[in-house]
């Protein structure tokens, strides 16, 4: 038996029952693997050995997408037990559990909308979505720093915050690649989503304040917002649906050969953003129904939205909307709208 505080390796039991504090912990498994608790649903490892990957995975941004915090759990819990052995430096986050305990996508704001400092804009950090978004930012800086980057030693940083979508999409599986400001594209961060079973990408065209964008612009990680299917209940997800995903990330953290083949463009579905619609009052309604799914298309001139007098109405054959949501808040976007690209311009 493991001698570690963590009952059966069970950390979102721990991080559950403890939403809005958890005592740090600092303990080491039999395999001489580190193990740093630093708050609740905040969990490091260091392996025993000199390791220059630094990896952060991330779910439950959002209380509700449930299997991306599944597919995390078993991680650390296969950890923890001492079944699966991390080669690579990893922090583990489970980013809302109040709104996980909760069922919900967020208690008072969306977590997603607060990074890069969003989280002390206008009002200030007032609520405990504005609270964790600051202390989440400042887990993966002390994380990427702890061991910095040098002259002598280059790092290789990347940030993967898994969830899943409100609706249904035609592609199952896609991935959000955060604005670099016109560095290239890597393809062998495309052809690892494709090992993911990802092999559709939207790639940003400006600054946003989600916590990919964060990772990708403050400290250089490669890093993708990654939806791997539509919100369920816990217990009713089909985590076969996953296998790719969870394999891959599990190579990863081992160090071990990611079953990924040479990128390949024609394999994938490249869109950039085109647009993005922003609630004005609190009179916006989307024109179309509740179970469209990501990625439609509809042809030019259909009206897609309404806010107050204003109309949003398709612009150019190909167009495609993807995350409608008219119960955001006044003043976040609503819905973006894409259009078919590529990366072969672009990419290193």
């Amino acid at each position: 038996m493991l001698q570690q505080p963590i009952p059966a390796g069970d950390f979102l039991a721990l991080t559950l029952a403890n939403p809005t504090g958890l005592a740090p912990l600092r303990f080491t498994l039999t395999n001489n693997t580190l193990v740093q608790v630093w708050d609740t649903g905040v969990i490091c490892f260091e392996p025993a050995s000199a390791t220059t990957e630094d990896l952060v995975l991330s779910c439950g941004i959002h209380g509700n997408e449930t299997a991306p915090i599944e597919i995390c759990a078993a991680i650390v819990q296969d950890i923890l037990t001492e079944r699966l052995l991390p080669k690579v430096r990893l922090l583990m986050l489970f980013g809302n559990p109040p709104a996980i305990n909760a069922g919900s996508r967020e208690i008072t704001e969306n977590l997603n909308r607060l990074f890069s400092g969003q989280h002390s804009n206008g009002a200030g950090v007032i609520n405990a979505e504005r609270q964790r978004a600051k202390a989440l930012e400042q887990y993966v800086s002390q994380f990427y720093q702890q061991l910095p980057v040098t002259e002598l030693v280059t790092r290789s940083r990347s940030l993967y915050d898994l969830h899943t979508a409100i609706r249904g999409s035609r592609f199952e599986k896609f991935a959000v690649y955060p604005y670099l400001h016109d560095k290239p594209w890597q393809q062998a961060e495309l052809a690892f989503l494709a090992a993911c079973g990802v092999n559709t990408v939207l790639l940003m065209q400006t600054p946003a304040t989600t916590f990919s964008y964060y990772a990708s612009n403050t400290h250089q990680a490669n890093s993708f917002t990654i939806e791997l299917g539509k919100v369920k209940p816990f217990g009713q997800n089909t985590m076969a649906n996953f296998a790719k995903v969870e394999a891959s990330l599990r190579a990863f953290i081992q160090a071990e050969p990611v079953k990924a083949a040479a990128f390949d463009a024609s394999q994938f579905n490249i869109f950039q953003v085109y647009r993005a619609i922003i609630k004005q009052t609190q009179d916006f309604k989307l024109r179309f129904a509740d179970d469209i799914e990501n990625f439609t298309c509809y042809p030019p001139g259909t009206l897609l939205a309404t806010d107050g007098d204003i109309e949003y109405r398709v612009e150019h054959e190909g167009e495609a909307l993807i995350f409608p949501n008219a119960k955001v808040a006044v003043g976040q976007r609503a819905m973006l709208m894409v259009r078919p690209t590529s990366v072969t311009d672009n990419l290193q």
